[in-house]
């Protein structure tokens, strides 16, 4: 049976004199789904003002499938919705009880908040100040405030940013208890760690617009290979190089890759400027990258060539690459890799 739409996002883009936030994408999110976009913080922040009428953008916005769409539709379906802030503004001389039983009032919902202080752990804490919460009790309890209305729809901006282990434990068992009772959650972050944490349905949002990410369970990725493994013959074309996050495996198209580093013993792919650890050999990734226009330049390092903005010399024999990245990576070049080096760029 197919589930029913809850949020739609056709041709939104977001374009400020010669500022691309982002480029027009659409996306589409249904009941009993949990989806995660990941992007650089202040895109995130964009997106989710765009989504709760907070700024404008080009395109078309839909909840619940309804007519009526952005910015009217904000206006009129927010009491379906929930929402987390990032920096959540929270009166910090009312309790925890108060805090949510005046939340519950405005939406004019009946709720059980002592159970809803239960889930959160904080009924311990029900007659406390804020003021005298910690940071993750805050947020914990601005969970709840999303939650306090039976929303069919949450939408959550960097939830889990410095949160404990046990806010972090409480809002994932929130966001499946949702999704098994027909709501949907959207997930706005800017670590990739934390998306491919809490779903398996993980999208990648910059300036050239929105791709779905491949994430499998660890369970499933061994499966797959030892599928291929059996069909497979001399000839083969890699398209997907794997890094593990927790239990789950993400297959990242040798493009997005920037460079790949081994840091005692350890492989790490750098990826928009985050490192995600792999288990293959620097060797074994270097013969399968070279096909996509990587090169071996350290003892250490792979470099994708269509990242490398510069090569720089420091002394006669010291050099490194500079690369057009997040963070302006400065590569080790060893000196008997430069000659290869001009060969390959035909330099």
């Amino acid at each position: 049976m197919a589930h029913r739409t809850v949020l739609k996002i056709e041709g939104v883009s977001k374009v400020e004199g010669d500022k691309v936030w982002f480029r027009s994408f659409n996306f589409y999110l249904h009941q009993n789904e949990v989806t995660a976009i990941q992007c650089e913080h202040v895109v995130g922040k964009v997106l989710f003002h765009i989504l709760t009428g907070q700024e404008s953008g080009t395109g078309r916005i839909v909840f619940f499938d309804e007519d009526e769409f952005f910015p009217a539709a904000w206006n009129r379906y927010s009491y379906r919705v929930g929402v987390v802030f990032h920096e959540e503004g929270i009166y910090e001389r009312l309790t925890p009880y108060e805090y949510l039983k005046f939340h519950q009032r405005l939406y004019d919902k009946k709720a059980d908040i002592d159970e809803l202080l239960h889930k959160v752990n904080l009924f311990g804490k029900k007659s406390y100040r804020i003021k005298n919460l910690s940071f993750s009790e805050r947020k914990r309890l601005s969970f709840a405030k999303a939650f306090v209305h039976k929303p069919d729809l949450v939408i959550l901006e960097e939830p889990d940013q410095n949160i404990d282990l046990e806010s972090k434990v409480i809002l994932r068992r929130m966001i499946n208890e949702l999704k098994d009772e027909g709501g949907a959650t959207l997930i706005l972050t800017s670590n990739m760690e934390s998306a491919v944490i809490m779903t398996n349905e993980v999208y990648r949002l910059n300036e050239n617009g929105l791709k779905k990410m491949d994430v499998q369970e660890q369970e499933e990725m061994e499966t797959e290979n030892d599928r291929e493994e059996s069909e497979i013959s001399s000839q083969v074309q890699v398209e997907r190089i794997p890094a593990k996050v927790k239990e789950k495996i993400i297959l990242f198209d040798p493009t997005e890759i920037d460079y790949v580093e081994s840091v005692d013993g350890t492989v790490q792919l750098h990826v928009k400027g985050e490192a995600f650890p792999c288990t293959i050999t620097l060797q074994q990734l270097s013969e399968r990258l070279e096909p996509f226009g990587f090169f071996r330049c350290h003892r250490s390092y792979i470099v994708n060539l269509q990242k490398v903005r510069e090569v720089m010399t420091w002394t006669k024999n010291s050099y490194s690459l500079i690369l057009d990245d997040l963070h302006k990576s400065n590569i080790p070049l060893s000196k008997g890799k430069l000659q290869d080096l001009k060969s390959v760029l035909r330099m």
